[in-house]
């Protein structure tokens, strides 16, 4: 945690200065066996190669609206600090035909048509595998990904207070991010979380919240499809301390 930080790129940039080795995001997919864990210094490099695609390939900047159609994540996660980084407004279930880019999982890609600029698609599949045969009308996220670089510089300064983020229809901008997030956060937490990420909620306790606090999250997706005995087990072997349903 910073004072200075003012939008939630920033906020990864202090978490990767203070302890790149820390769990960050911990991803399980109860529908496939999924668990993947991304470490501060993991997702920041996910992070920097998505924002370079975004900015460099598919030429957003500043002001520019990106319509996410995706399912809490950890590559979603991935996408929302991207957008930030680039200063791109990350508009969570946003229309797509409003849209300078859309980007959309595997269910939603006949709605993401809609969209008259570029369109990324993400097959969701454990170790980010890309589809089986690209969707016509999108470029696939894994196999567009990997190439770009590690490092990355915004061509335009991000302003903390221009839109950054627009979920449930409320739109906010990097700074009231920030500052809900850190009233949300608890510090060191690590919170296991459940919602999805359609709501502010949803967003704050599987990723912003944790961010802001220098904590962690376990982001589950498909927790219904795992019984109660077996959320006690991961709540213990995952060190929950505060838990999201």
């Amino acid at each position: 945690m910073n004072a200075t930080d003012r939008t939630p790129a920033d906020l990864l940039r202090s978490a990767l200065a203070a302890d790149p080795g820390r769990p960050l995001v911990t991803f399980y997919d109860d529908a496939t066996g999924e668990r993947v864990e991304l470490s501060v210094a993991t997702f920041a490099n996910w992070v920097a190669k998505t924002a370079n695609l975004l900015q460099g390939d598919l030429g957003a900047g500043p002001g520019d609206r990106v319509a996410l159609l995706l399912p809490a994540h950890w590559q979603t996660a991935v996408w929302l600090l991207a957008c930030s980084s680039v200063g791109a407004v990350a508009d969570v279930g946003g229309d797509p035909a409003a849209a300078d880019v859309v980007v959309s999982g595997p269910d939603s890609l006949d709605a993401a048509r809609a969209c008259r600029g570029e369109r990324v698609a993400l097959a969701l599949r454990p170790l980010g595998g890309r589809f089986p045969q690209t969707p016509a009308g999108f470029a696939d996220y894994a196999v567009e990904v990997p190439s770009q670089g590690d490092r990355f510089v915004a061509f335009s300064a991000v302003d903390a207070e221009e839109p950054a983020l627009v979920v449930g229809g409320v739109e906010l901008t990097g700074a009231q991010v920030v500052e809900r997030a850190r009233a949300d956060g608890e510090v060191g937490a690590r919170v296991l979380s459940g919602l999805p990420y359609d709501t502010w909620d949803g967003l704050s306790a599987g990723l912003y919240g944790p961010l802001a606090s220098g904590g962690s999250v376990v982001l589950c997706r498909n927790l219904d499809q795992l019984g109660e005995e077996s959320l006690a087990k991961r709540v213990e072997s995952e060190r929950v301390t505060v838990t999201r349903l």
